[in-house]
């Protein structure tokens, strides 16, 4: 049976429901497989090494103001120093309905141990998780409990978004809700080179 590009991408995204911090317990389960934007099934593991495989660094002693250059369709972030392109991650953006938008952006924030304020658990005043994966805004607070934000680690804020760059998981497809997801080797890169004020600027 032959599958068009479409239907290979539409049943990648009903497989990998996400946001930018992982509400899907399925995210989190190592025997969970993926499509990849080729079609291959692949698996967690092979994903991270996947998107470190199509990413590297030779910025170090370069010098030159710093910017940033996020590729949507090619799901790709390049950084420069000055003119020269210097180093090169895989990406995942916003997913469906919660496209990344495109525009002209400043570094505004940087935090290592940022969390999400939108998506995480609820859980007991003893830290017990009640309900996990949940939406604030959407999901109803069991009483006594209170919200636990997800990690989003190196997180970097694009102008005054609720947008930005962090750690997460790459599935070989958009998946977040909008924030620019990179592995752990590449996203503590970018953190430790693009200080406050660097641009950011995210293309089609």
């Amino acid at each position: 049976m032959m599958f068009s590009r479409q239907s290979i991408l539409s049943a990648a995204l009903a497989l990998v429901v996400a946001g930018c911090a992982n509400y899907d317990t399925r995210l989190n389960d190592r025997k969970t497989a993926y499509l990849g934007t080729d079609g291959s099934i692949i698996s967690r593991s092979s994903a991270s090494t996947l998107a470190d495989a199509n990413s590297y660094w030779d910025g170090d002693g370069v010098t030159g103001a710093p910017s940033i250059v996020i590729d949507l369709s090619d799901q790709q972030a390049s950084f420069y120093k000055g003119p020269k392109l210097v180093g090169v991650s895989a990406i995942s953006s916003g997913r469906e309905g919660f496209g990344t938008p495109t525009g002209r952006y400043k570094i505004t924030q940087k935090n290592k141990d940022h969390v999400s304020n939108l998506y995480g658990d609820y859980v007991s005043p003893q830290g017990d998780v009640l309900v996990r994966n949940v939406g604030l805004k959407k999901d109803p607070m069991p009483p006594g409990a209170r919200f636990a934000g997800s990690p989003m680690p190196y997180f970097m804020r694009l102008g005054h978004t609720a947008v930005g760059l962090h750690q997460g998981f790459l599935p070989g497809v958009p998946d977040s809700h909008g924030c620019i997801r990179m592995p752990e080797r590449m996203v503590k890169i970018f953190f430790a080179h693009a200080p406050p004020g660097t641009p950011v600027t995210i293309v089609d």
